[in-house]
């Protein structure tokens, strides 16, 4: 059996009702949610436009949990602090989108926020191997990030256990975050490989009652809890 950890399901607003939004949120709240999950999207980085600043700053107004902002947007570093002063309490950038990385890094600590940079299906593990000293957490996406809905692509797994070794031998204070295709049937192998935040949106709000889904998915992590 692996060590304890401290893993969070973080149910992803792309696939809730926005119509009935509130009413999502505390459905996955009384589920037990650790984390919210809010994907930024500017038809530029990926195909689709979701919500931006405004709806953060209101998503902090009807949650307890922490907002994990998910930039896919190009110039990350021009918005990544305003996320947090917007009330979002973790905010991850894609590394293949910021050649300044590390200031944009620190701008999200110097607000007071978790600091995260995204690794896409194909860029290897590698590309973020020095930022690892200046974030609080990578966030591994499964499937190719825009839409909702996708089919987890397997080899993630390999690359979570890569960077989990790679955390581990450098003895750093660093989660894994994955995202993408998660649902009962992969995810006690992802924690196993060493994952710890698991967003998961059509797997719980997919579902007729998105509070058992989140109740569902944890009872599988259980074990190492």
């Amino acid at each position: 059996m692996q060590s304890r950890r401290n893993i969070d399901i973080a149910p992803s607003i792309l696939s809730a009702d926005f119509s009935r939004l509130a009413e999502e949120i505390q459905s996955v709240e009384r589920g037990g949610a650790g984390i919210l999950h809010v994907d930024v999207m500017d038809g530029h980085f990926v195909p689709n436009i979701t919500i931006g600043l405004p709806v953060v700053k209101s998503l902090s107004k009807v949650t307890k949990l922490p907002i994990d902002a998910h930039l896919m947007i190009t110039e990350p570093g021009h918005y990544a602090a305003q996320f947090v002063t917007a009330g979002a309490k973790m905010v991850s950038v894609h590394v293949e989108a910021d050649p300044h990385l590390h200031r944009t890094l620190m701008a999200i600590r110097s607000e007071g926020g978790l600091a995260g940079v995204v690794l896409n299906p194909a860029t290897p593990v590698g590309a973020v191997e020095e930022a690892l000293y200046f974030v609080d957490y990578v966030l591994v996406m499964s499937v190719n990030p825009g839409f909702g809905g996708q089919k987890f692509i397997p080899e993630s797994i390999g690359k979570v256990r890569r960077l989990r070794q790679l955390i581990n031998e450098r003895q750093l204070n660093v989660r894994i975050e994955i995202d993408g295709g998660i649902d009962r049937s992969n995810i006690e192998t992802v924690v196993e490989a060493g994952a710890e935040i698991l967003v998961a949106g059509s797997a719980i709000f997919g579902t007729p009652d998105a509070e058992m889904a989140v109740k569902d998915l944890k009872n599988a992590t259980v074990q190492w809890v």
